[in-house]
This record gives C-alpha cells, structure tokens and sequence, in this order.
C-alpha cells in the first residue's frame, strides 16, 4: 500500500496494530520513501487517516537499451516507454531483450519494477577454477551478459547459462 505522507509517497514494508492493556490502540509502521528508498519508523494513533496514493500496475515488456535510457512496450497500448538506469536500480542487471515484467507507476512515474523470480544469464567471463581449492566454499567471481557480477561454483565457465535469484542476486543452479 502507499501513501502519501506531506506530499511526498512512501510504501508502507511493515505494520503492527497494538492495543495495550492500558491506554488507547497504537499502530507502528515501517514506511519507505520512494523518494530517497530510506525506511522510516513511525508510531500513529489508531484512528489516524492518511491520504491514499494509487500504484498503477502495468505489464511492459523490455525492448533495448540506448545508453542510460531503457525502453520497454507497453503490452496493453503498445506505446515505447523510456526509464532512466537510477530509476530502476538493481533491475538493470537482470533485463534481456523480450521479458516481460510488471511496473508499478504513479502519476506516470517509475516507482518500481518486478522482475521473475530467477533469470537465466549467459557467463561472459569468468577465471578457470583450481583443482582441488575447497577451501572457501569453491567459489569464483564471475561477470554475465548483463554486466552482473556474482560468485559461482568452479565448474562454472564462459559460455554456460545459469540461474540467478533477482531477490538476493546470487547463483542458484544452471539453466
């Protein structure tokens, strides 16, 4: 849910209603800005009303890149919609030509986007493994097709296709 907080929109991550046995109900919240993407505590009465900001859901699709500027369909009007690499984030590293995914927008404006839960990336580079070195849990760095770098296992080589977890960014099998 989002909320608009003294004009600017937070995402409420977290709630908790209490109700003493003394005193009147409280409600603590986790709210985080879209603004900054700082995460706020806050504590309100009970009966407090906020004003409601409306997260459009669409489904776009990713086209190409020209620079900073990422282009994606519109999958219901079919029109070019342009974001800019600060305003997506982390997701940066996880688009390829032709997935779809879906955006959430207000007033027109990227709040953020959802992405699959795994992604299959092509490994562009990556160091031979060594025989024999166990030692710190056999793995190596890596760089894939989208610029990402993470650790994965030694037998891991240029060419191969692996899954990466677009939660947490970290290898979680072959493709």
């Amino acid at each position: 849910m989002a909320l608009l907080i003294n004009g600017e929109l937070f995402v409420i991550v977290d709630f908790q209603h209490v109700k003493p046995g003394k005193g009147a109900a409280f409600v603590r919240t986790k709210f985080r800005s879209l603004k900054t993407g700082n995460v706020i505590d806050r504590t309100y009465d009970a009966g407090e009303k906020f004003q409601d900001a409306f997260i459009e859901k669409k489904p776009l699709q990713y086209q190409y890149r020209a620079g900073d500027t990422y282009h994606f369909m519109d999958l219901e009007t079919y029109e070019d919609r342009a974001f800019q690499a600060k305003d997506l984030g982390d997701s940066v590293n996880y688009l390829l030509e032709n997935m779809e995914v879906r955006a959430e927008l207000y007033e027109g404006r990227l709040v953020s986007i959802e992405l699959p839960t795994t992604v299959s990336l092509k490994v562009t580079e990556s160091d031979p493994g060594l025989k024999g070195d166990t030692s710190k849990a056999a793995m190596k760095p890596a760089t894939l097709e989208t610029g990402l770098k993470i650790q994965v296992p030694l037998f891991i080589g240029p060419g191969d296709v692996i899954k990466v977890d677009t939660r947490t960014g970290e290898y979680s099998g072959r493709a």
